[in-house]
């Protein structure tokens, strides 16, 4: 996820559509809340909770360049891919 100047998050959740409508509430409190990361621009599914996690910190451990890159690599506009989730 991310916010209007880019700033981006990277978590694991079972539920994606509420994860994401918790950010764009504002519901969560800390980092996303902060810096107001409410967008969704790159997203990956497995029903395999210990992989998720990997990748998670597989990401997290990246550098930034490379982060980019991969949400450009499948969202070259940064577009939010929840647009239209919720009404």
């Amino acid at each position: 996820m991310t916010s209007r100047n880019r700033t981006l998050y990277i978590g694991v959740t079972r539920d994606l559509t509420r994860r994401v409508f918790e950010h764009k509430q504002q519901l969560t409190t800390g980092f996303t809340k902060k810096y107001k990361v409410s967008s969704l621009v790159f997203f990956e599914t497995t029903s395999d909770v210990e992989v998720a996690i990997a990748r998670e910190k597989q990401l997290k451990g990246w550098r930034r360049s490379k982060k980019v890159a991969l949400i450009e690599s499948t969202n070259p506009g940064w577009n939010d891919l929840s647009l239209g989730w919720y009404g």
